[in-house]
């Protein structure tokens, strides 16, 4: 690991009980947004709301929202609860049908009025508060800061039996390699592909959104582009626990993943392209696509300058 990770990890790397509510609610001097996007998690989006909600009305966060594609009712269950919901496909709608998890957060900027910004994956099982808190804390009470990640230990569930460790497979096999490889001052972010992210509203509004599972590495590597190593900072959010996909599902994330960190080289002259279009995998019927080339939204600020 270079000099310049070792140094980030010891100065910017927090625990999630340095930001209890109450110390969010009395520093904080920005107005705070937390989204999930959502896709059939009535199972869970119920309990995690229940956690968030007294947060709004404690002063440490102004919007709740949840932005949702579901048919089990996920939707029914936000609202029952008090909370702000928008169907994803009703969000610019004039861009066609939404392209998965990172167009959902993108469009959700448009509905979103916090200073800054929490995004929050919807699947999480043993979910608590601390993890909007950890995440909003060094935005909102230390100086320097604009994008955070979070970190976790991932059980890996398997049926009735549970393993300590195990979960984040296409991290250690995929995202971590390729950023140890080409971005060596990354190497201490402990969980690069992590969905719970927070950052404020004008860094986001610089930043193209990968439409795919992509968004959360694509996020990473272009707020490190647009504001330092100094602006990223890591939080301790204990234990994450949510289901795991079957191996044959891993190839087209970690195709994404990788397509997206490609992409960025091939931004900064380090690779020649064209990258190829499509994620082929060899099926009884002979190649098959199962991941296609995504697309990426451009920076709001961009939108903002051409309108």
């Amino acid at each position: 690991m270079s000099i310049r990770a070792v140094s980030w990890q010891r100065s910017n790397t927090f625990a999630h009980n340095a930001y209890p509510p109450a110390r969010l609610a009395a520093e904080r001097q920005r107005s705070v947004s937390v989204c999930l996007p959502a896709r059939d998690e009535a199972r869970t989006i119920g309990t995690i709301l229940q956690r968030l909600i007294p947060l709004r009305e404690c002063g440490a966060v102004d919007q709740i929202v949840v932005v949702d594609r579901s048919s089990d009712g996920t939707a029914e269950i936000a609202g029952g609860l008090g909370v702000e919901v928008h169907e994803q496909e009703a969000l610019l709608p004039e861009l066609g049908p939404v392209l998965g998890k990172g167009d959902a957060m993108w469009r959700a900027l448009h509905v979103l009025t916090g200073d800054v910004i929490c995004f929050l994956d919807a699947d999480s099982e043993r979910f608590g508060a601390h993890f909007a808190c950890g995440l909003l804390g060094p935005l909102l009470c230390e100086s320097g800061i604009s994008f955070v990640k979070g970190f976790y230990r991932r059980p890996f569930r398997i049926g009735a039996l549970t393993l300590p460790d195990g979960g984040g497979r296409v991290t250690e096999l995929t995202a971590r390699p390729l950023l140890n490889l080409f971005y060596p001052e990354l190497a201490a972010v402990q969980q690069p592909l992590a969905g719970e992210v927070a950052a404020s509203r004008e860094l986001l509004e610089r930043l193209p959104f990968v439409t795919g599972y992509g968004v959360d590495i694509a996020l990473l590597l272009d707020a490190y582009h647009e504001a330092g190593l100094d602006a990223i900072a890591q939080v301790d959010l204990d234990v994450r626990q949510n289901a795991h996909r079957p191996l044959q599902e891993l190839g087209p994330m970690a195709f994404e993943v990788l397509r997206a960190l490609a992409s960025r080289l091939e931004r900064e002259g380090r690779l020649t392209g064209p990258l190829p279009p499509a994620f082929v995998t060899p099926s009884d019927g002979g190649p098959r696509v199962v991941a296609a080339d995504p697309v990426e939204r451009p920076p709001l600020a961009k939108l903002r300058v051409a309108a």
